[in-house]
């Protein structure tokens, strides 16, 4: 990986790339706490925020990570909730999966495929590649912000864990700049398809979810499991297991510490 690889993300050039685009502000920052908590404190629709270092990035249930500078797209965006989408949030962040996963398709040439890992990874053969987290933001009227944190040009010494991976190491492709257009336009097109044609994200989302079909043990708070064969995503984008009685289980990203396969 030179250092021409590792430049900073030109903001300038990636709108310019966005042209046309819903993102009506992009920003590219060298360093913040986290991208998600500053959009969510600006509670402002069409915005784009990347920070070539996060060392407050926080996942699923608080959990913390950071970004080291040039490895990472650690991006946050922000989207207007219809009136008639205040009850599908929960797809918010898989619409984001979906865009994720067609990145990975669309930058590596089809040599990579990603798996979708309900409800906020994004896998290559079974490591991780990227997180998803959204959150609300409110205000005069509600605004959905959804983080992703996308490992792009990580060398296998510097993965922050042995189950990650980055798409320099899954396909060859290192260069952010490069990447960062193609993300934001799937973003901007799934997240559309969110706000007005949400069967249109179900059905895609079912379709290339890994996790069903798989048998899972779910972490529940309290020490609880359930252990079972993941058969559906249901229409408030649950995970729908099916215990080893028969019974069907909906369970809500909130309510799930861990979800593993078996």
């Amino acid at each position: 990986m030179t250092n021409a690889q590792r430049a900073p993300i030109d903001g300038g050039r990636l709108s310019a790339d966005l042209s046309g685009s819903r993102w009506r502000s992009i920003e590219v920052v060298a360093e913040t706490g986290s991208t998600n908590k500053d959009l969510v404190a600006a509670a402002e629709p069409d915005r784009v925020l990347i920070a070539e270092s996060q060392t407050d990035g926080r996942g699923r249930l608080g959990r913390h990570w950071e970004t080291p500078a040039g490895t990472q797209i650690a991006v946050s965006v922000s989207v207007s909730v219809p009136p008639t989408r205040t009850a599908d949030l929960g797809w918010v962040p898989l619409a984001a999966g979906l865009a994720v996963h067609d990145t990975v398709s669309e930058v590596s040439g089809g040599v990579a495929t990603a798996q979708l890992k309900w409800p906020n990874d994004v896998l290559i053969q079974d490591r991780k590649l990227a997180g998803i987290l959204a959150e609300l933001a409110l205000s005069t009227s509600p605004v959905a912000v959804v983080g992703v944190g996308l490992n792009v040009a990580f060398e296998e010494s510097e993965l922050p864990v042995p189950t990650a991976t980055s798409l320099l190491l899954a396909a060859g492709v290192g260069d952010r700049q490069a990447v960062a257009p193609v993300l934001l336009r799937n973003l901007d097109r799934w997240l559309t398809a969110w706000e007005g044609d949400l069967p249109v994200v179900i059905e895609a989302y079912r379709r290339r979810c890994d996790t069903v079909g798989r048998r899972v043990r779910v972490e529940l708070p309290g020490a609880a499991e359930l252990l079972g064969t993941a058969v559906t995503v249901d229409e408030q984008g649950r995970v729908v297991v099916r215990d080893d009685a028969g019974v069907e289980h909906a369970v809500a990203a909130g309510d799930v510490t861990h979800l593993r396969t078996v």
